[in-house]
């Protein structure tokens, strides 16, 4: 599975922006899709996940009530809502695919794509 992460950007605080995770090559089917984000000096940290088939979701829990994460399957495409933005969910976010293990956890994750940038100013 070839993935192409897309939507980051500049925002300001309480702003919003959606993050776009597209396949290529083949679907999500039989894989849960998350979205992580990895600021300096950090390790990759979960923020959502959602299973391909089933459509269930699953957020960290500083972002509950402000990310959706959604899929499109005509567009094979994994999207994350933000809204509510804050200077700390600023860092460069990546969408990865897995097939098993523990869905919050990165090392799980088989397939990345490239990261995009969020960058949000107070």
């Amino acid at each position: 599975v070839q993935l192409q992460a897309s939507g980051g950007g500049p925002v300001q605080a309480g702003g919003s922006l959606r993050l776009s995770c597209a396949a290529s090559g083949r679907t999500f089917s039989g894989y849960a899709v998350g979205w992580f984000r990895q600021a300096p000096g950090k390790e990759r940290e979960f923020r959502a996940g959602i299973w391909w088939a089933s459509g269930m979701t699953y957020y960290a829990d500083s972002v509950k009530g402000r990310f959706t994460i959604s899929r499109d399957i005509a567009k094979k495409t994994v999207y994350l809502q933000m809204d509510i933005l804050k200077p700390e969910d600023t860092a460069l976010y990546y969408c990865a695919a897995m097939q098993r293990g523990n869905l919050f956890d990165h090392l799980s994750y088989d397939y990345w794509g490239q990261g995009t940038q969020v960058t949000v100013s107070s």
